[in-house]
């Protein structure tokens, strides 16, 4: 059974004209009686559309695990938490109020103040207020989203984290771009007539390797996201492709053909001389490293087809991990390295696959007819992925064992290798 939570919003606007304007839409795949159940009334106090309380909303509700419990009067505020009537939200099935209100602050500044009240038995288990410009009220939300996260689940959200993915409008336009994991406040890194692909985030999340077609050829570039410098990385003769950051961003895993075929060279990123890592006669590609930096996982064609590897980067034999279906790509490792994601074909169709590295367990967590480009979330909780529907591109995020999905936008146009990004700096 599908349980679904619609939040209306206006997701991707900032994209570009052509896009639609999109509704998040929360499917949770069983396990729905597991969700925390969680009241969210408006902020006391806060008017033009609510926009903290709207982003709060929203970023508990993508991942899955909270229950968000509206009042049965949209009026109906608690501002306090002396405020907060017991068995008024006991009846609703609640577990705990989020409290707290929006006032004007000097300057014309907004102080915004939060509670989280546990009902039973009722104590506050976290508390925070916030004096800010009106523009940092999104920034806000999601901070006060983060604090009552690690308040019910003890751990760190993605909710300050970011997506990087390449748009494509028409044959000759394609602009790489940075948004927040809703997809707004979305801005252009580059733009170009020629095709952006495999974006890649620097562990600290200053910078994004990427690999343009600009000069008529595959070139890798990092480029610096706050100042918009980039530099060529790697240039060699031939294709130039899929770059992969090293843990402490020192070096990249990049696809070099300069051998003849595709092979995982190691670059220094102050530059110097590649050194190559793989040694095949097959096609090894799509690199990417353990968090530890012992390994790297990627996909070979040495048994035939497409397949997903291991290998340690000192250097060794690898080992393939994939063993079900005839094609396996596109592997990238889960923050804690005890997993994998990867697309498999199965039937015609490409499925994100999470795989247990341990128990070689491989769960398919997307029912899409077509994926592209798994990668997890920083703190390992969700799988983002694109997929096309009705000729046009939907971003996803689903939970890594499959039992919720989250619909982050449905897009005119076409998006590209969508990759997400550590934590903020």
């Amino acid at each position: 059974m599908i349980k679904r939570i619609r939040l209306t919003l206006t997701l991707l606007a900032c994209l570009a004209p052509a896009l639609a304007q999109a509704e998040l839409t929360v499917d949770i795949v069983g396990g729905g009686a597991n969700r925390y159940p969680l009241a969210v009334p408006a902020l006391a106090g806060e008017a033009g559309g609510q926009v903290v309380t709207t982003v709060v909303k929203q970023d508990l509700a993508l991942t899955g695990l909270v229950n968000i419990i509206n009042p049965p009067n949209p009026a109906m505020t608690v501002a306090t938490p002396n405020a907060v009537n017991v068995a008024t939200w006991r009846a609703l099935s609640a577990n705990a109020v989020l409290a707290g209100s929006v006032s004007p602050s000097e300057g014309g500044n907004s102080r915004v103040t939060f509670y989280l009240e546990q009902l039973a038995p009722k104590k506050t288990l976290a508390q925070g207020e916030f004096d800010v410009p009106p523009a940092a009220l999104r920034e806000v939300g999601h901070q006060i989203a983060d604090q009552v996260y690690q308040a019910l689940f003890g751990e760190k959200s993605f909710f300050n984290s970011r997506i990087a993915y390449v748009l494509k409008n028409g044959r000759h336009s394609y602009q790489l771009q940075v948004a927040d994991v809703a997809g707004q406040q979305a801005r252009t890194i580059l733009r170009s007539k020629e095709p952006i692909i495999s974006p890649a985030w620097s562990p600290d999340g200053r910078k994004l390797a990427y690999v343009s077609f600009e000069t008529q050829k595959p070139v890798v570039w990092v480029q610096d996201l706050a100042s918009g410098q980039r530099r060529m990385l790697a240039n060699f003769k031939g294709s130039n492709s899929a770059p992969a950051w090293s843990p402490d961003g020192s070096r990249l895993a990049v696809v070099l053909t300069s051998s003849g075929n595709s092979q995982i060279y190691l670059l220094d990123v102050a530059g110097g001389a590649p050194r190559r890592l793989t040694q095949s006669d097959a096609i090894d590609t799509e690199p990417d490293f353990s968090p530890d930096g012992s390994q790297i996982v990627f996909t070979s064609d040495r048994a035939g087809g497409p397949q997903i590897y291991l290998q340690p980067v000192a250097g060794g034999a690898a080992k393939r991990i994939s063993w079900q279906g005839a094609y396996n790509v596109s592997p990238r490792f889960a923050p804690d390295g005890k997993s994998v994601t990867y697309m498999r074909r199965d039937g015609g169709r490409f499925r994100v696959v999470v795989q247990d590295l341990a128990t070689g367990d491989a769960r398919v967590v997307s029912d899409e007819s077509f994926g592209e480009s798994p990668s997890f979330a920083p703190n390992g909780r969700m799988v983002l992925f694109a997929s096309e529907q009705g000729g046009r591109s939907v971003l996803w995020a689903s939970s890594p064992d499959g039992t919720s999905k989250v619909r982050l936008g449905v897009i005119d146009g076409e998006v590209q290798d969508p990759a997400w990004g550590p934590f903020n700096p």
